[in-house]
Order: structure tokens, then sequence, then C-alpha cells
């Protein structure tokens, strides 16, 4: 992270004391000297699909920042009381109209939603059940693109590495790369 003492309390978020600080867990940490809360600076998790047609996979145009006008798979950000698989199931319709049921773990992520978020980030395989593309929600487009020829501009690393490795088993004739044939 580029700056993380911007994220830091002054104050204990409980009791309102000032925070001191202590070293736990290999890592200086504030700590509140009056009623013991530790602020923890935790990734913030997400999911993401992945959904092919035969060799195509379904992308999604940035609307806003950060990485505005890049291209990302229809991915967000899990809500305090959601499970992982609805987060990924609820990203997809949201983002690209597809209704779809997650057919398996495809990879786990880490990254840093610039300018300075570590998030985490499961990515599944879906396959649509319903819907029709579009796009929604915080994307101004919806394709699908040929695993041999993505677009040059994909917003993020984590994203990329996925791409890439679904790129890998497509051209070895895995099944689960997407190859057909």
């Amino acid at each position: 992270m580029s700056r993380p003492n911007r994220h830091l309390f002054r104050y204990c978020p409980h009791c309102r004391t000032e925070l001191a600080s202590r070293r736990e867990g290999g890592v200086e940490r504030p700590v509140c000297p009056s009623c013991g809360f530790v602020q923890y600076l935790n990734p913030a998790p997400g999911a993401g699909v992945i959904v092919l047609r035969g060799d195509r996979v379904c992308l999604v145009k940035r609307k806003f920042e950060p990485r505005q006008g890049m291209w990302c798979l229809p991915t967000g950000f899990m809500e305090w009381d959601e499970d992982v698989r609805l987060t990924a199931r609820r990203e997809a319709l949201e983002e690209t109209g597809l209704e779809v049921r997650l057919t398996e773990l495809f990879a786990v992520e880490s990254g840093v939603l610039p300018p300075d978020i570590p998030v985490l980030v499961v990515f599944y395989r879906a396959e649509e059940t319903g819907g029709t593309l579009q796009a929604g929600d915080d994307a101004s487009e919806a394709a699908f693109f040929p695993l041999d020829d993505l677009p040059a501009r994909v917003a993020f690393a984590a994203h990329r590495a996925v791409l890439r490795r679904l790129h890998d088993l497509w051209l070895e004739g895995d099944p689960k790369g997407g190859r057909h044939g």
C-alpha cells in the first residue's frame, strides 16, 4: 500500500480514547490503552466470475474510477452479511445482465485497488442460466472476447493473472480453460 497511515484511526472507535501504538503479530498497530481495541488493516473481500461462451470470455468496461474505461472480469465487493458465492452471482447479474450458476472455484488473487485498498478476490467459473448481456451498475459495456484476442488494457493485475491462466488452459486444450473441439 502506498500510504497505509491514512487509514489509521487516531481515536478509538469504541471509547474515543486516543490510540497508542503496540507491536502485535510482528506489526506495529494502533491500540487503545483504555479498552484494548486493536486496529487491523485487513483486505476487502470480493468475488468475480468467469463466464465463457466457447473460447470467448465475458468482460466489462469500468464506468468509474479507478481504471475507468478499462476492461475487467465482472467483480465486486462482498456486502457485510453476504456469502462470497452470492456476491459472485449478484455481481454477474448487476454488471452483465446474466444470471449464472457457479461451477467451480478458479482462483483466489490478492491485489491493491487504486489508490491503496488491499483486496482479496475469489474468482469462480460460471455458466449462463438466463438473462441478457447488457452493461449495468458500474459497467459501461459488457462483451465477450476471444481468449486469444483480449483487450490490451485490462484494469487490474489480479484479473490479468486469471485471464493468463485461463488462456493457458485454453491453449493446452483443457476443458476447464474453455476450449471446445
